[in-house]
């Protein structure tokens, strides 16, 4: 077990923990961050990432959770903050959490993705919404996709905001960051020349064929647009094909990571995949 220090004053290593949350550049310089939320923190350790440092509300008697989370984490070093520090990066006025991960961050490498004659990857391409990331990587971990890219000058899927709309499922889903849809397009070459003949796919409103026609039992990379200017050029003219979604009522347009889940549901459905709970699942709002 890791010696425990106790931070009562905004020093300097307290000031780091707040630039993880509030700072990209040094969330990545670091290699590091902050985690909140139960179900988070949960699956990142079960999960197996790097456990950099356990925060830790001094005074505040542990749940059984709490203490689990510690045990299975003891070599991690260990922090005892006051409860209005914790309060400070646990990013809820309402409550005080009673334990907060720092989490590595993995390097972006499309090889983290399993190449399987059945993957079905999701491409983001320039998401400006943290929150639309994260939402849109607890749809892929829910219905079976093998991981979820994200491309061009886009979120930060470890921004707070985006790991606690994942609600835990960015730890379960390899999630990798690429520069361009270049980079993206030369892994699906080599995983061409891996026997495993990969359809490009993208989704547009004036898309070749609407989604229930369009056959997604095979192998697949689905390309889901920025939410304001939708998929750029570059990944329609990689696609093999492009897909639209049906929609009626005033709406022009569907939320893209709601047009991400429809998608993601429609694969799901056509498999008959069996990774999905038979009891069903339940919507949040």
């Amino acid at each position: 077990m890791s010696r425990t220090r106790r931070i009562t004053t905004r020093n300097a290593t307290f000031q780091q923990w707040q630039a993880l949350l509030a700072n990209r550049t040094k969330r990545h310089r670091a290699g590091e961050f902050v985690v909140q939320g139960v179900r988070p923190i949960t699956l990142a350790v079960e999960h197996g990432w790097s456990i950099h440092a356990m925060l830790q509300s001094d005074g505040q008697r542990l749940s059984s959770w709490g203490r689990d989370l510690l045990e299975l984490t003891d070599q991690a070093p260990r922090f005892l903050l006051t409860a209005e520090l914790m309060g400070e990066l646990g990013g809820k006025d309402e409550e005080t959490p009673e334990l907060l991960a720092v989490v590595g961050i993995p390097a972006d490498d499309l090889g983290r993705i399993p190449v399987t004659p059945d993957m079905l990857t999701v491409v983001f391409d320039r998401p400006a919404s943290p929150a639309n990331v994260g939402a849109l990587a607890r749809s892929a971990d829910a219905f079976g996709a093998s991981g979820l890219i994200i491309t061009g000058h886009a979120a930060d899927p470890y921004d707070p905001k985006a790991v606690r709309a994942s609600t835990g499922s960015l730890f379960a889903l390899p999630v990798v960051v690429a520069p361009s849809h270049r980079e993206v397009l030369e892994w699906a070459t080599a995983v061409r020349d891996k026997g495993v003949e990969v359809e490009v796919l993208g989704t547009d409103e004036d898309g070749d064929v609407e989604l229930p026609a369009c056959d997604l039992t095979g192998p697949a990379i689905v390309a889901i647009g920025n939410e304001t200017r939708g998929l750029s050029n570059a990944w329609r003219e990689a696609a093999d094909r492009t897909l639209r979604i049906p929609i009626g009522g005033a709406a022009s347009s569907l939320n893209a990571s709601a047009a991400g889940t429809v998608v993601l549901y429609e694969a799901a459905r056509q498999r008959g995949d069996t990774r999905r709970r038979t009891a069903g699942a339940t919507v949040e709002g």
